[in-house]
């Protein structure tokens, strides 16, 4: 039997590993987006990141194959790099 920490799973449908799908916005410092994009997209759990106008300054699309992986990257990858005021995390659920 395989455990893992309380609230976290793997999804499986039809015997087949699922993986984890999210968005993560990133608000940036003035003047830091171009900087920041580039070290996004070096992470191993985004697939695509791109810089938008809007209340975040940049979206970046994260897959993995645990839910704690993605919530790694945004809340320490992310969040710990130098120019990021904040971020948020959105779950895909289909």
């Amino acid at each position: 039997m395989l455990l893992r920490p309380k609230g976290f799973s793997r999804v499986v449908l039809n015997h087949t590993l699922r993986m984890v799908h999210a968005f993560i916005m990133v608000e940036t410092a003035a003047g830091r987006s171009e900087d920041i994009v580039e070290s996004v997209r070096a992470l191993d759990a985004v697939s695509e990141a791109h810089i938008v106008a809007g209340e975040f300054d940049i979206i970046a699309e994260a897959d993995a194959e645990e839910v704690y992986d993605v919530l790694h990257a945004s809340s320490t990858d992310i969040s710990g790099m130098e120019g990021v005021a904040k971020t948020k995390t959105y779950m895909a659920l289909d």
